[in-house]
């Protein structure tokens, strides 16, 4: 059937139409209410309730929240309990852990002030706040095209279709998505989103900045011997597993009723294409600074997603007629802090009092160029601009001698205002940093205990991730023949290795290799679309309401 044979969508106006119900999305609605309570705001959310694909660390800065929702600490119902008492920085070699003394950290790394928790859970009480407000939030429903008006603006989305086929044929429970129409979209899809990927391609966002960077994250969460628990602990660490030449760490935050949260960071800009990301988390599990925490315990869940690390230079345009990008989707991560709630939720604030401003102005649909003009100058735009050279340095150096930089960098910053290295770049987009097969070793695969280290479709399966079998692969590969000849041929497959959740296999088949592609297991980190040496594979939304449903991550 074309798409001029297909039943026409229904359409739903609004004032306001936001795209992703994290914390930007849920800010920027409350903010918009708060402005004026007689605007028409809906969020629409691809998970199958709010917070079920959120997640992160998550230690969180509290400067967004405590102008959002000041009184926030007085709410019974507010997730977030636990404050930061004590933090640690060690230096990892693979027997030892060297605590990195706190008078030497930049101020700006300071966790004291920060509260631990589930940012899943967070958000979910984010949007009790907004309904409260009369907000409308749609879950189970994913954001699958951008509509333009006549003169090339945004003039809302449209959410995909339901009950489609494997093959594209209509099922008998077919049903044609909706078109929400607003005066202004936001886009807050977070990292690596699919509609701003297109929006940045059309509008020209990124002309001017330099090429976004990203990380994986691999998360879970365990409960622990109370005996062992010191609650308000962080501890981060950088060095083993990783080798010199490879960025990253690890986080481990003990919180509420017994929980810890452990997690691991790789850079996507690895050159090795044996490198796994999820083996060496489980490999970190085993040194002997954290291995007995889990003695005992008991994993109760498990996640990944990408991460933003281009942080100041890589922000992209914001601003475009009918709408704009706010929080991850933008990539405000603040890398050494491993935090970007706080900037999240201050984009979100920020995009929601132009809008404001404007509808009360009589405008709609033009460009919020108060947004665009306005973020650097914002407490947003003086966080990044500290920290600017911490990534680069990290890539340029290595890890010792470019950590070391980066602190003296950070010192700098905050001391006198000033980089001497200037604002540096880059360079590479993160798929184009691996070398080929043949001039790297195989890394030997951990052996997983069950016990503390586990396979990743044990892992998947603590996602509670679940996708409708009978639906076309949201995982797009545009050249077979290219995925083989390169991907396979010169890299070695390493899609097998940088996939957190076991989608990607080359299976031998008929005397020749065969990509496998078991979409079923995809829990939306969107590495893939990061990663991939060509460019060749494209994360798109399956049906609404699938992928992973995180309960506290």
């Amino acid at each position: 059937m074309t798409t001029d044979e297909l039943p026409p969508r229904e359409s739903m106006e609004f004032d306001v139409v936001i795209v992703g119900a994290g914390p930007s999305g849920l800010a920027a609605a409350i903010r918009l209410k708060q402005i004026n309570p007689e605007l028409s705001v809906v969020i629409v959310e691809k998970g199958s309730e709010v917070g079920a694909h959120i997640l992160s660390g998550a230690v969180i800065d509290p400067a967004s929240l405590d102008k959002l929702i000041p009184d926030w600490r007085e709410d019974p119902d507010c997730p977030l309990k636990t404050q930061v008492k004590d933090d640690h920085f060690y230096w990892m070699t693979q027997s030892a852990a060297i605590r990195l003394p706190n008078f030497i950290m930049p101020p700006l790394m300071n966790n004291h002030h920060c509260y631990i928790g589930s940012l899943g859970m967070v958000c979910r009480w984010l949007a009790t706040k907004a309904e409260a407000l009369g907000v409308e939030i749609y879950p189970g429903f994913a954001a699958t095209e951008v509509i333009y008006g006549e003169n090339g603006e945004v003039r809302g989305i449209a959410t995909g279709d339901m009950g489609v086929g494997r093959n594209g044929e209509h099922k008998d429970s077919y049903t044609r998505g909706m078109e929400l129409l607003g005066k202004y979209t936001l886009f807050a899809e977070g990292a690596r989103g699919s509609l701003t990927k297109q929006l940045i391609k059309k509008f020209g966002l990124d002309a001017n900045s330099e090429p976004g960077k990203f990380g994986i994250g691999l998360k879970e969460v365990w409960q622990i011997d109370p005996a062992k628990h010191k609650k308000g602990l962080i501890q981060h660490s950088f060095g083993w597993p990783l080798g010199m030449s490879t960025g990253g760490g690890s986080f481990l935050y003990h919180y509420d009723d017994d929980l810890i949260a452990v997690g691991f960071v790789v850079h996507l800009n690895y050159t090795d294409p044996y490198l796994s990301p999820f083996e060496e988390f489980q490999r970190f599990k085993t040194h002997p600074k954290v291995a007995p925490l889990f003695e005992g315990a008991k994993r109760l869940a498990y996640g990944s997603r990408a991460i933003t690390e281009g942080g100041y230079q890589s922000v992209p345009r914001l601003t475009f007629k009918g709408g704009a990008l706010i929080g991850c989707a933008g990539g405000f991560v603040n890398v050494p802090r491993i935090k970007g709630v706080h900037n999240a939720m201050g984009t979100g604030m920020q995009g929601a009092e132009c809008i404001a401003a404007a509808l009360a102005a009589g405008r709609a649909n033009d460009e919020l160029v108060e947004y665009e003009n306005g973020w650097r100058d914002s407490a947003v735009g003086r966080d990044l601009f500290k920290v600017r050279n911490v990534k680069p340095l990290w890539s340029r150096f290595g890890t010792v001698l470019g950590v070391g930089l980066g602190g003296f960098d950070m010192w700098m910053n905050s001391l006198f205002g000033f980089s001497l290295f200037g604002t540096l770049g880059h360079g590479k987009h993160d798929r184009e940093t691996l070398v080929p097969a043949k001039d790297s070793k195989r890394i030997a695969a951990p052996k997983f205990d069950g016990k503390t280290t586990f396979d990743r479709l044990s892992s998947v399966f603590l996602s509670n991730t679940n996708h409708e079998e009978d639906q076309p692969i949201h995982l797009k590969v545009a050249d077979l023949d290219l995925q083989k000849r390169s991907e396979l041929e010169v890299f070695a497959g390493p899609s097998n290795r940088y996939c957190p959740a076991g989608v990607y296999e080359w299976v031998e088949e008929g005397g020749g290799s065969k990509f496998v592609i078991n979409a079923q297991n995809c829990v939306h980190c969107k590495t893939c679309d990061i990663k991939d040496p060509n460019g060749n594979i494209t994360w798109v939304p399956p049906e609404g309401g699938g992928g992973p449903n995180y309960q506290a991550m």
